[in-house]
């Protein structure tokens, strides 16, 4: 009885892994260097990626139970079906797919669709999957650090539509339940999907206020500025991811990416208790900057 853990070494792989620790499952964590890799006691570093074939038919071996988290890649549609395709042939029981919220709604952003399209293979394969569909992390906010303490400005132009963000820990934990879920039946279980949100729509006036208390200074948004983030976009990464980044807050900025209530309850049921805030994520950053 085997999980196998994929996107091991990143935010969420790791949070994922964490979750497992104490489990009492056996862990395996796919990297492509194991010999760097610094996992929780317990886990087996496994050589291989997405786009190895065969190292992934290895890597499959004995697993039960797949978390399946794509890179953000050029490929990342085929690394996604592919991997699927594999895990069926190798006998896998249980899936855990990182998708995102609003996949399906935002059709002319790159990964959002590709993500929806590996959904539509999942149902349509009759797979047995939990779907996470995360919205915007919160963390990805902690990248605006230099940008808050020394120039009092929250640069990520997130618009005034109102976005439900939701923390990584929260994710880690979801798919660490569902993958422990899946592992313990001893039969395939039916699919089920999950909105990964935050309790509360966010819009960039409500997080420049948010900053403004945590940091105890007058914090302002830097507007809705496009063609600023993905020139900045591109200093960090490929021309093509930063045009996607571009396209993605363009809909946030259009259309917003609010919750309703029964996806949070939906969610505050499988947790057993809220999604955590904004407002708690900003003071925890306050207070661990304070002491760096």
């Amino acid at each position: 009885m085997t999980i196998l853990v994929t996107g091991s070494t990143g935010v969420i792989g790791n949070q994922v892994l964490g979750h497992l620790q104490g489990s009492g499952a056996s862990v395996r964590a796919l990297t492509r260097s194991p010999e760097r890799a610094q996992f929780p006691a317990g886990v087996e570093a496994i050589k291989g990626e997405l786009g190895d074939i065969g190292g992934l038919r290895d890597a499959l071996k004995d697993v039960d139970t797949l978390f399946l988290l794509a890179p953000n890649a050029a490929d990342e549609l085929t690394q996604a079906l592919q991997a699927l395709s594999i895990a069926r042939e190798s006998g896998v029981r249980g899936i855990v797919y990182l998708s995102v919220f609003k996949g399906d709604v935002y059709a002319d952003v790159p990964h959002f669709t590709s993500k929806h399209a590996v959904e539509r293979m999942i149902e349509q394969a009759g797979l047995p999957a939990t779907v996470l569909r995360p919205a915007y992390f919160m963390q990805n906010d902690a990248r605006m650090k230099e940008a808050l303490l020394k120039h009092g400005v929250y640069g990520m132009p997130i618009g005034a539509k109102g976005i439900s963000m939701v923390d990584v820990r929260d994710i880690g934990e979801v798919a660490a339940r569902e993958l422990l879920r899946r592992e313990r039946s001893a039969e395939p279980l039916p699919g089920v999907t999950y909105e990964l949100v935050g309790p509360d729509a966010l819009t960039a006036d409500s997080i420049a206020a948010i900053w403004s208390a945590a940091l105890n200074r007058e914090i302002h948004y830097g507007g809705d500025d496009l063609d600023m983030l993905e020139a900045r976009m591109k200093g960090a990464g490929p021309d093509w991811l930063a045009y996607d980044i571009r396209l993605m807050m363009q809909r946030y900025q259009q259309d917003g990416a609010v919750a309703n209530a029964h996806e949070i309850e939906r969610l505050s049921g499988l947790l057993g208790r809220a999604p955590r805030t904004y407002r708690d994520f900003a003071a925890e950053c306050a207070q661990q900057w304070a002491t760096e």
